[in-house]
């Protein structure tokens, strides 16, 4: 399955630590009330408690769905992990789940610990409110194991001034027995392990839609894509059919059927447009011969419809491409860089782009980048001549009316008529001034702002770099890093990926960072000191 975009969104909020009446979370005005639960720590009598805080997050958060809440779900909550480079485990600082609750648009977060013993459970909560990073005092709800979703509504309803269950809502609850079996089946870590559990689940609860969902993702990474369908569309009781007529028509997709999924998503858009629609369709005709809509003109709709998501502008560009359309090709590829500038796949098929429209150095240093950005293309690049470009590229959405996580500042738009490099040296000096002072959100919205208008400006993603390493983010340090050092080779940049290495445990490729820097300049003290702190190869 396709990985998903690099580029994180960045949301750092000073947290204000201290205790507040949970109905202040409730009282707050605007919208609704928009929480996002994660997964709980767990302490139990049990020999394995790894799924217990998943337990109570799920449950939670399905009875505040249940009351009318737009508690955000947890494949949504995932799919921000999975962009933001967050581990999925319960103890993460507070720090990174205000960042993870922003870039999902939560209100709301809620954290906590779960006890049992036999047959007691004991659920505490704490919410903290996203836009002041402000920590209520602890929620304690108590009760039989066997009333699981009792004790979780009432900590809904402490937390955020939720009602009480109706009487449809009860009875649609779940045996617990078959719950648990669901929640386990989605954290058990091998796909095989997954399916068995998710069956066993659905065997005792037949109306447990969630755990159908959860059961064609896991068919679906196995690659049994007719089984995956048949999960979705036989037995669905709770009606969401919309999702369920979605993933449906990407299995045809994945299994060949190119017109029956066509005609799938052609109603999906019909009924409401959306841009993983529109992005599926144009992967239909990009995979089948014949007559229909051009690709291209389906992807630049999905672009249309999220002008924020890099992949969509990828697969319009990539689409270009394989028509020969080059210049085409190369407008919507740099738009997709602009968006995601670790997108390895996309700097080479820009590349390719260039090169075949005539600007071969241009072209060769986009290339050179997705190489240092991925092993894959310098392995392909070594067994192929010519300027070719793999086939299979594109990218499949798997998720219909999500809002992409990937946001442009919309702030760079009230720039006026400046020209663009005064306003990358006007983002780059408030970027720095800001980082020196330790306000890291708000250095890095600025340190985008100029990304965006100039995407290979060196000091600014060593600048992006270093605010992700000093946030403990390593992994998304690296991959800035490697941008700033291709974009100008500089000794600092080198150093600071070397300790972004070391931060991530790579001490192979640290050492290899200093000793480049070490070749260049044999007195740089920093490079040595570095070097003589690494663990022995």
């Amino acid at each position: 399955m396709r990985r998903l975009a690099r580029w994180p969104v960045v949301a750092a909020l000073v947290l204000l630590t201290g205790l507040a009446p949970a109905s202040a979370f409730a009282q707050a005005g605007g919208p609704g009330p928009r929480p996002l639960v994660m997964p709980f720590q767990a302490t139990s009598t049990e020999s394995r408690t790894d799924w217990l805080g998943e337990l109570a997050a799920v449950a939670i958060t399905r009875e505040l769905r249940a009351a009318g809440v737009s508690a955000i779900r947890r494949d949504d909550r995932l799919q921000a992990m999975d962009r933001l480079r967050v581990p999925d485990v319960p103890r993460l600082s507070h720090a990174t789940v205000i960042r993870l609750g922003s870039a999902v648009g939560a209100t709301v977060i809620v954290v906590g610990r779960v006890e049992t013993a036999g047959a007691e459970l004991v659920l505490r909560a704490q919410p903290i409110r996203v836009d002041t990073g402000f920590m209520a005092a602890e929620i304690v709800e108590r009760g039989p194991r066997a009333e699981l979703f009792d004790v979780a509504g009432r900590i809904g309803r402490r937390v955020i001034g939720a009602g009480a269950p109706s009487a449809a809502a009860i009875a649609a609850r779940p045996p617990l027995a078959a719950f648990e079996l669901f929640v386990r089946g989605l954290v058990a870590g091998a796909p095989s392990t997954r399916i068995a559990l998710l069956g066993d689940a659905l065997q005792q609860a037949p109306a447990l839609d969630d755990a159908r969902f959860a059961l064609w993702d896991a068919y679906t990474e196995q690659g049994e894509h007719q089984r995956a369908r048949t999960a979705v569309t036989a037995g669905l009781v709770t009606g969401d059919s919309r999702r369920a007529a979605f993933l449906g028509a990407v299995s045809d997709l994945q299994l060949g059927r190119f017109q029956e999924a066509l005609t799938g998503f052609s109603n999906l858009q019909r009924a409401h447009a959306d841009a993983a629609v529109a992005n599926n369709m144009a992967v239909v005709q990009l995979r089948r011969p014949g007559s229909g809509p051009k690709a291209s003109d389906l992807f630049r709709e999905a672009t249309t419809l999220d002008p924020t998501d890099p992949d969509l502008f990828f697969n319009l560009g990539y689409a270009h491409w394989i028509s020969r359309e080059y210049p085409q090709a190369v407008a919507a590829l740099r738009e997709a860089v602009r968006r995601n500038p670790a997108d390895d796949d996309a700097h080479y098929v820009l590349g390719a782009a260039l090169q075949a429209s005539g600007s071969a150095d241009e072209g060769a240093r986009e290339k050179d980048l997705s190489r240092r950005l991925s092993s894959v293309y310098s392995e392909l690049d070594a067994s192929r001549t010519g300027n070719s470009v793999p086939r299979g590229l594109e990218r499949l959405k798997m998720a219909i009316d999500a809002a992409s996580l990937a946001r442009v500042e919309s702030a760079i738009s009230a720039a006026g008529q400046r020209e663009q490099r005064e306003l990358v040296g006007i983002y780059l000096a408030n970027g720095r001034r800001l980082f020196q002072a330790e306000r890291d959100a708000e250095a890095l919205a600025e340190l985008r702002r100029a990304v965006f208008l100039s995407p290979y400006e060196s000091e600014a993603h060593l600048l992006i770099g270093r605010i992700f390493l000093r946030g403990g983010r390593p992994r998304e340090a690296i991959d800035t890093l490697k941008i700033s050092v291709w974009s100008r080779d500089t000794p600092a940049a080198r150093l600071v990926l070397a300790e972004a290495y070391v931060a991530a445990r790579e001490y192979a490729a640290a050492r290899t960072e200093v000793q480049t820097v070490l070749a260049g300049d044999p007195g740089n003290s920093g490079a040595a000191a570095l070097l003589a702190s690494l663990p022995p190869p």
